[in-house]
């Protein structure tokens, strides 16, 4: 809450009892002049339409909150137009795990994405309000400070406030049309607080309520891992079969004497990061899971054919708690996961040149599938997913 709210208006109930309705009055007047209804046109996956922006104002009040970046990842892009207070996490942390953004009060944000999960669904495909299921498997919200080349698996959504409008209205996930939402978040005396403080004033609207979900989100950082205490912070000691599923990891598939430059590794680095900090290029990639597409992925967002079963690559961070695997959750296991890479996929038009080992496959001995698991694993980060902060505070 704002100086004002919390100092202010105790002084003036000190008083007699035509200032106290004059204090009453001036707060319902401001917070009359600040709002507008919302606007039902508001489609999911899209940037809000100026009819939208209910708020007069979006600007900021608060504290700054200290976004401390591990000293071996690089700088995040974050927003300009959405600078991160303490007020404004707290904020997001509440909406986040809030059921109430749900036409049944069944769903919040958390309920796909988990802690013991890393933050995502260990189902194959989420269950939504009504008991039907979404069609793609839950990502991780992890590092997403660090992707600035769209969300969801198809980048259908450019930025993290713009990914956030989808789920509400979603029929599946929220069936909640922004109005309704608003409505519900305006009855709440707590939270007419909460956007005071994080915003300046008690009006809610959909574009203050995304971007205080996304402010709580970027604060998701995973960088206390195994490896990582082993590489950069000198706590921990790898076996030996972990080290050499590194060395796999980041080896170029493929023997020398099948392909130029091959080194018997397991060929992972390409798309998942040779720098070992963030374990993905977030690039959008075909990794030949299918001949025939069922979903043809980013292409129902661009309407290229060169699109056609591209989807964006995941981090590893924290990989062993995230299963199933793939968009769709095809794979159950790890095992499974490296079984594909290790036969290199199946053919199709805009199969990813990484995938360079078509009928060959990287021929990978069980020892090596057993240590590359090894290594995932110490990719896992404990103090990322008990991280009271993260957690429902309800």
């Amino acid at each position: 809450m704002s100086d004002f709210f919390r100092i202010k208006l105790p002084t003036l109930r000190s008083r007699n009892s035509g200032l106290r309705w004059l204090a009453v009055f001036s707060l319902g007047l401001f917070a009359f002049v600040s709002c507008r209804p919302d606007d039902d046109g508001n489609s999911g996956g899209t940037a809000p339409s100026p009819e939208a922006r209910l708020c007069e104002s979006s600007d900021h009040a608060g504290t700054p909150y200290d976004f401390d970046v591990p000293f071996f990842f690089p700088q995040p892009q974050l927003p300009g137009d959405n600078p991160m207070t303490e007020e404004g996490v707290e904020l997001g942390r509440h909406l986040f795990w809030d059921k109430k953004l749900s036409r049944n009060n069944a769903v919040s944000c958390g309920s796909c994405h988990f802690p013991g999960a890393a933050f995502s669904d260990n189902a194959q495909f989420s269950t939504g309000l009504y008991g039907e299921q979404t069609d793609r498997n839950s990502m991780a919200l992890v590092n997403l400070a660090w992707v600035n080349t769209g969300f969801f698996w198809d980048g259908r959504a450019v930025t993290l406030e713009e990914q956030i409008l989808e789920p509400v209205e979603h029929p599946v996930e929220m069936d909640l049309t922004w109005r309704e939402a608003v409505e519900r978040l305006e009855e709440d005396p707590e939270y007419q607080d909460m956007y005071a403080a994080a915003f300046g004033s008690p009006c809610v609207d959909s574009v203050r309520t995304v971007k205080a979900i996304a402010q709580f989100i970027r604060t998701m950082v995973s960088h206390r891992s195994k490896f990582d205490k082993w590489r950069y912070y000198g706590e921990a000691m790898l076996s030996s079969a972990e080290f050499r599923g590194m060395e796999l990891f980041l080896a170029e598939g493929g023997e020398p004497d099948v392909i130029p430059g091959g080194q018997g590794g397991g060929d992972c680095f390409h798309c998942h990061g040779g720098d070992l900090v963030l374990f993905s290029d977030n690039i959008f990639r075909n990794n030949g899971l299918d001949s025939v597409f069922t979903d043809i992925g980013r292409a129902l967002v661009t309407g290229s054919e060169f699109d056609r079963g591209l989807f964006r690559t995941p981090t590893l961070r924290n990989i062993a708690l995230t299963a199933p695997y793939m968009h769709d959750g095809r794979f159950a296991t790890l095992e499974e996961v490296i079984d594909h890479y290790d036969m290199a996929g199946h053919p199709s038009p805009t199969i990813d040149p990484m995938m360079k080992l078509q009928g060959i496959g990287l021929q990978l001995s069980p020892q090596d599938k057993a240590d590359l698991v090894a290594f995932l694993h110490t990719l896992t980060d404990e103090e990322f997913v008990e991280n009271e902060a993260f957690h429902d505070p309800h």
